[in-house]
């Protein structure tokens, strides 16, 4: 996760992952949106059924005792908890590196 972090007087701070496209475009016009890539298959995750089903193979399971806004995956083998919004639209990549962080040399973040 690469950008620049911008603090205001009013202590809010946020993340800008291309400031170049941020002040030429204004509304962000010309970043580009990251994608999650399964590197095995080499295929980009375009839906949640699609990253269930290669979370499972690795070994992830549904879990079903948190929040029910969120689809949550966990492992037996460890203290690990995946965590995504239900609406795949704001799956962004701060969920995405989330994902490569607990399965490394499976996953990678792209720009679109």
């Amino acid at each position: 996760m690469s950008g620049v972090w911008f603090f205001k007087n009013n202590g809010v701070i946020r993340l800008v992952e291309n400031p170049a496209a941020e002040s030429n475009g204004g509304n962000g016009s010309g970043s580009r949106r990251k994608v999650l890539v399964h590197l095995p298959s080499g295929q980009v995750v375009s839906s949640y059924s699609s990253l269930e089903q290669i979370l499972n193979e690795l070994g992830w399971e549904r879990y079903y005792g948190g929040d029910p806004d969120l689809f949550q995956f966990h492992k037996q083998s460890s203290i690990d908890l995946i965590s995504l919004p239900r609406d795949f639209s704001k799956f962004n990549s701060v969920y995405m590196y989330d994902i490569v962080i607990k399965n490394p040399n499976i996953f990678h973040v792209r720009d679109m």
